[in-house]
């Protein structure tokens, strides 16, 4: 990336305010789901089974998808293992690209090989929507990446873990977000006085920019920012030669937004 020595930026908190604007419902829609899942699964003298568990979360995440503008293709509740074995309680939107045919307001159960024994069984606790929480016990945006078991799109997933008892880990709740709908919506608002505006997660991977030359899912490279990204405590600060370009996090979102000289 080409860099105007003494450049400066100008402030990022418009483009926070933004970013918060999509990304703050969901995770706070998250965090009510899995209040809702924990206070099911801790009921005195009653069990969870399976069936009452998706009932559940089905009215959840229909409302969502009711609710949503169209980046909401997918949601649901992943069960640990040791909770109810090897269970998604997952449903895709008609506007996800896997469900071509379902009318653009269904929705659709995800079906999934849950036999461990099955040549084809997937092990979830192993992929990064999974992991990160499980081990950080926080919230985290998973990609974007190409989801090819659920949307065969651009994807970011927004995943909350879920215990009971405060302790116990029994699975987490999760929201699938279309990148391309997001860049929609938030593209025209990403204004930064000129200056290319890009959205990146805590990996420095392009969620979107405003910056033709930067393509989702590229990784963005200035120096001083993998330094910056190791660090969520620093507030705004300036990187790249001649401090051309201003980095902010986006509160807990784990995103941050760069601002700065687009390429020449």
């Amino acid at each position: 990336m080409t860099i105007a020595p003494g450049h400066t930026t100008p402030p990022t908190d418009a483009c926070v305010a933004s970013i918060a604007d999509v990304f703050d419902p969901v995770l706070s829609r998250l965090e009510q789901w899995a209040e809702l899942v924990e206070r099911s699964a801790a009921r005195p003298g009653r069990v969870l089974d399976r069936a009452e568990l998706d009932l559940l979360v089905e009215k959840l995440v229909r409302a969502e998808f009711d609710d949503s503008n169209g980046c909401v293709i997918g949601a649901g509740f992943v069960s640990a293992p040791n909770f109810m074995g090897w269970h998604l309680a997952w449903w895709l939107g008609g506007k996800n690209a896997a469900s071509r045919g379902l009318p653009a307001a269904g929705i659709r159960h995800l079906e999934t090989v849950e036999d461990p024994l099955e040549e084809s069984f997937r092990d979830y606790t192993a992929l990064e929507w999974w992991r990160v929480p499980a081990r950080t016990g926080r919230r985290h945006i998973t990609g974007p990446y190409v989801d090819y078991l659920c949307t065969d799109e651009y994807t970011l997933t927004l995943t909350l873990p879920v215990y009971r008892g405060g302790s116990e880990l029994i699975g987490v709740v999760g929201i699938d977000l279309s990148v391309d709908q997001i860049e929609r919506d938030l593209v025209p608002r990403l204004d930064a006085g000129g200056v290319a505006v890009t959205i990146i997660n805590a990996s420095g991977r392009v969620v979107v920019s405003t910056d033709a030359h930067l393509a989702t899912g590229a990784l963005l490279r200035l120096p001083g920012l993998t330094e910056l990204l190791a660090d969520r405590t620093l507030p705004t600060t300036t990187l790249g030669r001649g401090n051309a370009h201003s980095f902010q996090w986006c509160g807990r979102t784990g995103l941050a937004v760069v601002a700065g000289p687009a390429p020449g």
